[in-house]
């Protein structure tokens, strides 16, 4: 049976009454996780070449994110330690799995303490081998890996690596471009995916009102067995992540389609996914395209645990924390 992970993100504002309300609305609407994300304001480092960014010959080479713009928007939606185990207790409450996205090094002793069946990790940290290594010996009952805007070889040495501490994991395809339009969902990736993964699945960051679950379901339909969708109560307008949310009737209808009986699902693929065969395939093994690289450039590494004298500790260090 397909399993649905509502994406709730900083769709809260940072609103503990909103964030309760999502996690009631995610569990009513069949899903089967509700997911936070442990990130903190704190954690966000400052990188000079992304202050300005770069735009050459009319091109964007370098983002443009200035840190306190970006720490500025990001504090109010902080989720403190009480908040944390608050999120816990709730979905006790409505009968709906938590599960959290770890952003530091630093915060899994944290983490730790949550007892969570199963953590996930960001695109851009599939290749954070150190904090793969860490977490695959946590005791968590799977690693959930996102594998946008990283490159195969990459992909490979995380499985290596999960595979030799036992980790049961699961890889999630993944396009780094938000929102994904459907000619760059490249669900041909799902095949490779299954070569090195027992599980796979979609982190589906497609337009809801544009496409509707097409891409969630041309991904079901070719093997994947988790689905993860934004997902937001509030008006799609009032949040950063609401054109790639869905929201409460559209989270339900995605959760219904996804775990209809295979042949069930066969017939609605044929009847409402026409784009499925034509644009939607893509390569099983690309390049990353110009967006995805940009995104790859300005995410990794976006976060980072502190030493003592405060300077960054990247994921893919092996520095002591």
């Amino acid at each position: 049976m397909v399993k649905v992970i509502a994406e709730l993100c900083q769709n809260h504002l940072g609103d503990r009454k909103i964030l309760d309300e999502m996690v009631a609305a995610a569990a009513d609407s069949g899903a089967d996780y509700a997911k936070i994300q442990s990130m903190l304001s704190s954690e966000i480092t400052k990188r000079e070449r992304f202050e300005n960014g770069l735009i050459e010959g009319g091109k964007i080479k370098i983002i443009k994110r200035p840190f306190q713009n970006e720490f500025d928007r990001l504090k109010p939606m902080d989720l403190n330690d009480d908040d944390h185990f608050r999120f816990i207790e709730t979905c006790k409450k409505y009968r709906i799995k938590p599960l959290s996205t770890i952003f530091t090094r630093e915060r899994l002793s944290f983490i730790k303490k949550l007892k969570l069946e199963l953590i996930k990790v960001s695109s851009f940290d599939c290749a954070s081998f150190q904090l793969i290594e860490e977490l695959s010996n946590s005791n968590f009952d799977k690693v959930i890996v996102s594998t946008g805007a990283t490159f195969d070889r990459e992909i490979e040495k995380t499985v290596s690596i999960l595979k030799k501490n036992n980790q049961k994991f699961v890889l999630l395809h993944c396009i780094s471009i938000y929102p994904t339009p459907l000619h760059e969902a490249h669900l041909n990736r799902i095949g490779y995916l299954k070569s090195l993964s027992e599980e796979v699945g979609i982190s589906d960051h497609s337009n809801y009102d544009i496409d509707g679950p097409k891409l969630s379901i041309g991904a079901v339909y070719f093997g994947a067995t988790t689905i993860e969708k934004h997902f937001t109560i509030l008006d799609k307008s009032k949040t950063k992540d609401g054109i790639v949310s869905a929201n409460y009737k559209e989270l339900k209808e995605l959760v219904k389609i996804s775990k209809l009986p295979k042949e069930d699902l066969k017939s609605y693929v044929q009847e409402n996914i026409p784009e499925l065969k034509n644009i939607m395939l893509g390569k099983s093994n690309r390049e990353l395209s110009d967006l995805e690289l940009l995104n790859r450039d300005y995410y990794q590494g976006r976060f980072a645990s502190n030493n003592l004298t405060g300077e960054p500790i990247y994921n893919w260090e092996d520095q002591k924390i």
